[in-house]
């Protein structure tokens, strides 16, 4: 008897949806801005000028497509909790490691990502009134969506087998033992 993997067409909106996600997330690192500082003559602070923010819109693009494969997962199999009941054994066990693995993948793999579009979005206009003069313009640390595109990737592996094994495990039916309430003649 072959055991239920799944839907074929969860497992690929979830490899597509990830794939995007990852993709934009190496479009994010790929595009992101330099900066110069620049000093203005009429009142002679400094400022950072940066070159672009397409960077930005590449995080949240890469945000949303992994929440959207996230959120896909945890609606067909209903975040665990509230479906079927998942029979024990093995495939029970399995479903719970990666349930739990994919949720903090996906946590580590949002922050980078959140954590790097919202950096590129804030500019900072005049940097010495906060009286930081020493600071640098630079932005954000080289490899940060990569990180998230690296999560991400996980995120998504982690998905598939979340999947797979929550299919056989609410494949088989669970006995669950009841008290009747009619007496024996």
């Amino acid at each position: 008897m072959a055991e239920d993997k799944g839907s074929s067409l969860v497992h690929l909106l979830v490899i597509v949806l990830g794939l995007t996600a990852f993709g934009f997330a190496i479009a994010a690192e790929r595009r992101r801005s330099t900066t110069t500082l620049q000093t203005d003559t009429s009142s002679n602070k400094t400022y950072c000028v940066y070159n672009s923010d397409v960077a930005s819109g590449y995080g949240v693009g890469a945000v949303l497509f992994s929440l959207s494969s996230q959120s896909l997962i945890m609606g067909i199999t209903k975040c665990m909790c509230f479906g079927r009941p998942l029979a024990p054994g093995s495939n029970r066990a399995w479903t719970i490691i990666y349930f739990l693995s994919s949720w903090v993948t996906f946590i580590v793999s949002e922050a980078c990502l959140i954590s790097g579009a919202r950096t590129y979005g804030y500019h900072t206009r005049y940097r010495d009134i906060i009286h930081a003069d020493g600071l640098s313009c630079e932005a954000l640390r080289k490899g940060i969506f990569i990180a998230g595109a690296v999560f991400v990737v996980a995120t998504t592996i982690l998905n598939v087998y979340y999947y797979m094994y929550f299919s056989r495990a609410t494949a088989r039916k669970v006995n669950i033992p009841s008290i009747g309430m009619a007496g024996k003649a």
